[in-house]
């Protein structure tokens, strides 16, 4: 009996040590991504693009496909597959996401939404709706502010604060971030890599997000239907209710045109 509780005693110590030590190494760990994130350029460079209306992939702009290759964010999908990557900004609930909601859901479109602190405290019901229906949330920070002009502290409460609020109210831990207003440096791709999150910018978007720019339905459809590509990942604001009216029809046609409407969790490089 005494050399069992010997044994376990010594068992205990062993993983204890190991758990111990584990835990010093994850910290240096972190303590070195920070440091080396900081020598990285802080520079703001403000996503954008060079569409092409004839179906061919657009031009990225060569720093920014770099930064995001060097860190497996994420933009533009394979050149060669027909999948497309569906996205919604919801930095507010305007009313609309219920039906963008069901229109996803009588199409079997899985699409992933970015949220924000204020979206989760007014609209949790939506939030866990999208869960429940098996999309993604993605983060889009705490208080929708321009990473660049952010410490790193501040970045991580910006990401972190959110990530624990929907950890802890819905048990859903999210991996993908967008930045807010498009506005990154190498430093906080870097950065937020570090904190267990993958980069999403985007390979279509318009001025939808405008309000005082709606009841333009036909240009909405002509600018996703024009536009769309191999590997396209759509940003559209939830926030539209033209993007609501149209949704139904452009999935539609984007279908038909041989189109694979995909999650990030099925990202092709």
């Amino acid at each position: 009996m005494k050399h069992f509780i010997k044994n376990k005693t010594v068992l205990i110590a062993t993983i204890s040590i190991f758990v111990f030590t584990a835990s010093v190494l994850l910290i240096e760990e972190q303590q070195s991504i920070q440091t080396s994130s900081q020598t990285l350029s802080s520079k703001k460079i403000e996503w954008g693009i060079k569409r092409n209306d004839n179906h061919e992939q657009p031009d990225l702009g060569s720093k920014n496909k770099a930064i995001l290759e060097e860190y497996k964010g994420i933009a533009m999908g394979n050149s060669n597959s027909k999948k497309v990557y569906l996205t919604f900004d919801e930095g507010y609930e305007a009313g609309y996401t219920e039906k963008i909601l069901e229109v996803l859901k009588q199409n079997s479109v899985k699409a992933t939404f970015f949220i924000t602190a204020h979206y989760v405290n007014t609209k949790p019901e939506l939030v866990q709706k999208m869960i429940d229906e098996g999309h993604i949330i993605g983060n889009h920070t705490v208080n929708h502010k321009s990473m660049p002009s952010l410490t790193l502290e501040e970045i991580k409460k910006e990401v972190m604060n959110l990530h624990t609020a929907i950890y802890e109210q819905f048990h859903y831990e999210m991996k993908y971030i967008r930045p807010p207003k498009g506005e990154y440096s190498e430093q906080t791709v870097a950065y937020c890599n570090s904190l267990g999150y993958t980069t999403v910018m985007w390979s279509f978007a318009y001025d939808d997000w405008d309000e005082n720019k709606q009841g333009r339905e036909e240009y909405a459809k002509k600018k996703i239907l024009d536009n769309i590509h191999n590997g396209a990942v759509l940003l559209l604001h939830g926030n539209s209710k033209d993007n609501t009216n149209v949704l139904d029809f452009c999935i539609k046609e984007i279908k038909a045109m041989g189109y694979e409407f995909a999650s990030l969790d099925e990202f092709e490089r």
